[in-house]
């Protein structure tokens, strides 16, 4: 993978973790509010998926965010 994807996906996944701990969300809360498993927000988390659109616009829903504030 190209390094500025990444680096891009690292810094992606490092904001989606602290928004769901600042609202005091676990991993697996968050992926069953989202109607997904613990391991693939993991994967996300730690940069190791490239998200698609919907699934952002699941996670930011399910920490209910805008899509705009996730990737700002």
């Amino acid at each position: 993978m190209d390094e500025n994807k990444e680096e891009a996906l690292l810094k992606l996944g490092s904001k989606i973790r602290e928004i769901r701990e600042s609202k005091g969300l676990s991993q697996t809360q968050l992926a069953y509010k989202i109607g997904k498993d613990q391991p693939s927000i993991n994967r996300l988390e730690k940069g190791r998926i490239n998200p698609s659109y919907v699934y952002l616009l699941e996670v930011s829903s399910g920490l209910e965010i805008t899509i705009a504030e996730l990737l700002s």
